[in-house]
């Protein structure tokens, strides 16, 4: 059984350097900071990133890339999916309705991956031409 005065940390703390107490203690005098300059006195420090006048690097690099503010409510779906919809016609709000896209979408595209082997129609939905070939030879039709 332990008691409160028996305590110890089980990482001890370690003590602030304390500066400027004499030459012994290897952060006298200057305190560690060098002599004269910018970062010798107080409150003398620039911004983040700032390098001395010359371009920073986050400037001289160059930028790339680009997101798209349409993506946001744009689905794709698998053509497998279709398979597991018991309806013969398939709209958005349809596929809103089952939980397959969110609520905010307002265009999907459905592209080639699995068999189709149900006869589904279409409707108001983008599908690549791999998946239209294949849903047509299943016997349904996109429009």
């Amino acid at each position: 059984m332990s008691y409160l005065n028996t305590l110890s940390p089980l990482h001890p703390r370690k003590d602030n350097k304390r500066v400027g107490r004499g030459i012994g203690s290897g952060k006298g005098k200057t305190c560690g900071r060098g002599h004269k300059g910018q970062k010798a006195r107080a409150g003398g420090f620039h911004k983040v990133g700032f390098e001395g006048g010359q371009m920073p690097i986050q400037r001289r690099l160059p930028k790339f890339g680009f997101t798209s503010r349409k993506q946001e409510y744009v689905a794709q779906l698998r053509s497998s999916v279709l398979n597991s919809i018991q309806q013969e016609t398939i709209t958005l709000d349809l596929l809103k309705l089952l939980g397959l896209v969110q609520y905010k979408i307002k265009q999907v595209k459905i592209f080639f991956h699995g068999e189709v082997t149900s006869s589904v129609k279409l409707k108001g939905i983008r599908v690549t031409s791999s998946v239209k070939a294949m849903i047509e030879k299943a016997g349904g039709s996109v429009e």
